[in-house]
């Protein structure tokens, strides 16, 4: 099993000047000792406008900027959200060509929809048309990446002439492909179409197991037409973090930053109401934390939250502190993950009001005991793993259908768009 870092860059307010600088800066320490301790992704999203949640506006920023501190840990999108109008296909595939290059062939690109209408709705993209919208691009931009020339597209969403998208990426045919999921069917979908399933939704063991089950079942059938020209059979979980010699350390240092990246992500996606530049997210998630069941103490069943939904409420208050622990605590956990045939798992840490040190405490704490029950053996395992689905990548790679429009005869006339400019 492998392991990463989230990060959504989350600043609950009161701000101070350099508050936004600081955060940046550490989280770029933390990928730096990351990289140095021997883990092996650093994720980072693509939010726009979600204060106090997300400031990961630019992503592509962090990342290169990680790219020159490190040496060894992947870099992924987690993710970039497709719609054109946030990210048009050429300024994607562009972006994810020259980060791959710079970072000697360290990027993994994930691919997502964008979901919340706080979002979305500034670009005058349309919720009920975002997953269409999202499939188009991701075709446009893996095209963009792999011919010389691009021969052109036209279809509901986009119509781009034919040019030679440069530069290319230094991994061939491009860069491991995910998808952002956070239920079955979207894992699903990932994996007919080859992509790795960055699944978010703070899984258990339990239910990790039946979704990697069905995730590789479908891999390895006809299902699988690969949107890419690689396949990418991996599935990912991410939890909240924090690892301390004692229990109640742990948790004091990092369950409340994980109740509060429960409750922001609600407030911009299910109940809130955001006046942009006034909400204070973090006071009212201080004066309801109690009544949600954001306690230090779990909820019993029938207890707190009273709410329609408690029981999933409590499932999920319930899951926020599973990477929260003692390094035996977590080591328990993660061999859980691993027998359900998990991929990796990636930790966010940056989250709440979780401080600089006790996160890199943790860090520095988990490769020292934890991380070694996990890397002896890994590649020969990941051997096995390959020979294992080598005949069905290799068939389902055989399924996808490449256009192969001939633009030998396009020309772009720029001494005529040269004159038409003086006139």
């Amino acid at each position: 099993m492998r392991f990463g870092l989230s990060y959504h860059h989350q600043l609950p307010k009161p701000w101070a000047d350099g508050d936004e600088e600081r955060l940046f800066n550490e989280a770029l320490e933390q990928i730096e000792l990351a990289d140095r301790v021997g883990l092996d992704y650093a994720w980072a999203t693509e939010h726009h406008f979600l204060e106090e949640y997300s400031h990961s506006g630019a992503p592509e920023v962090i990342l290169a900027a990680a790219s020159q501190r490190t040496k060894n840990i992947r870099l992924g999108h987690g993710i970039v959200q497709m719609p054109g109008a946030v990210n048009p296909p050429a300024r994607i595939a562009e972006r994810i060509a020259a980060l791959d290059l710079i970072s000697g062939g360290r990027v993994e690109f994930g691919t997502g929809q964008g979901s919340s209408q706080l979002e979305l709705g500034a670009f005058n993209v349309e919720r009920t048309t975002k997953r269409e919208h999202w499939r188009e691009a991701l075709d446009v931009v893996v095209r963009m990446m792999t011919e010389t020339p691009f021969t052109g597209h036209k279809g509901d969403f986009f119509d781009i002439p034919p040019r030679n998208v440069v530069p290319k990426p230094k991994q061939k045919a491009h860069p491991p492909l995910w998808l952002a999921c956070s239920a079955r069917d979207t894992i699903e979908n990932a994996a007919r179409l080859g992509l790795g399933a960055l699944s978010f939704s703070f899984s258990s063991p339990e239910q990790s197991k039946e979704w990697v089950d069905s995730y590789y079942s479908i891999i390895e059938s006809d299902e699988c037409r690969p949107a890419g020209r690689v396949v990418n059979p991996n599935f990912a979980v991410v939890l909240p973090f924090m690892c301390h010699e004692d229990g109640e350390t742990a948790l004091d240092r990092g369950l409340e930053g994980a109740h509060f990246f429960s409750y922001s992500l609600m407030h911009y996606f299910v109940f809130g109401k955001h006046q942009p530049g006034v909400t204070d997210i973090w006071s009212e998630f201080q004066a309801t934390k109690d009544m949600l069941g954001f306690t230090r103490e779990l909820p019993q069943p029938g207890s707190a939250p009273t709410a329609p939904g408690a029981e999933q409420m409590l499932e999920q208050i319930t899951a926020l502190r599973r990477g929260i622990g003692t390094p035996e605590q977590i080591t328990e956990l993660l061999k859980e993950y691993e027998a359900a045939g998990v991929d990796q798992v990636i930790f966010s840490v940056q989250i709440g009001r979780n401080r600089h040190e006790h996160i890199t405490e943790s860090l520095e704490l988990f490769a020292r005991e934890v991380l070694p029950n996990f890397t002896e053996g890994r590649e020969e395992r990941e051997a096995q793993k390959a020979a294992r689905l080598e005949v069905a990548v290799k068939e389902a790679l055989g399924r996808v259908e490449t256009p192969d429009k001939d633009v030998s005869d396009f020309v772009i006339d720029n001494e005529l768009a040269l004159l038409s400019n003086d006139s």
